[in-house]
């Protein structure tokens, strides 16, 4: 999907940071450079990337990031998985604007003062600390600027990403919550489906 913006990654930091998610999972070169042909059509069917709004069983806030040849096909495995875990679609812009578009960069330290002071200095919005672990947010436009800002004291990166962050959580009690989390466990199963987010607390 990041490749239909543009194939070089110089200039397109989604692709940019699309084949460093590959390369991190050991993904071939030629694999990497087959799925950019593909998604730029030059190796038949078009892909196209589908947000799609839905409700938990208990009200939550469901986004469903698909990327699939045949809409049809996608729209139909997710209306089955949401009828049967009790979750229903919703209508456009319902649920989205209760989420915000973040990048978020995961990264582990020996040297955790030294790690929140690059952290600082790097242009990131803020930061979260569990023990050796940081989570490094920002917006979704400077992840690549952050990243590289982080690197170059010599962090270690294990993973970076673009996330829809819910900008409110709902707390819900465990019956209800067990439901939900089924749900989304099953929505993220589908061949079509990259992302599953939740206001789920």
């Amino acid at each position: 999907m990041a490749a239909r913006k543009g194939a070089d990654p110089a200039t397109n930091f989604s692709l940019r940071l699309a084949i460093e998610r590959a390369r991190a999972a050991n993904m071939p070169k030629a694999n990497i450079e087959k799925a950019i042909e593909r998604a730029q059509g030059k190796l038949g069917a078009q892909i196209e990337e589908i947000i799609y709004e839905a409700y938990g069983p208990s009200g939550s806030a469901i986004l469903i990031e698909a990327a699939t040849d045949n809409k049809n096909r996608a729209s139909a495995e997710i209306k089955a998985v949401l009828n049967k875990f009790s979750g229903k679609l919703a209508t456009a812009n319902a649920v989205q604007y209760l989420f915000e578009k973040r990048a978020v960069i995961r990264l582990e330290s020996d040297n955790p003062d030294q790690t929140e002071e690059a952290i600082i200095d790097s242009g990131a919005e803020n930061y979260a600390k569990n023990g050796s672990t940081f989570s490094v947010f920002t917006k979704a436009e400077n992840l690549i600027s952050v990243q590289e800002n982080l690197q170059k004291p010599g962090q270690k990166i294990t993973s970076s990403e673009i996330i829809f962050e819910p900008k409110t959580t709902l707390n819900l009690d465990e019956k209800e919550a067990e439901k939900t989390i089924k749900l989304l466990k099953a929505l993220d199963d589908l061949d079509d489906v990259f992302s599953v987010s939740s206001n789920l607390g």
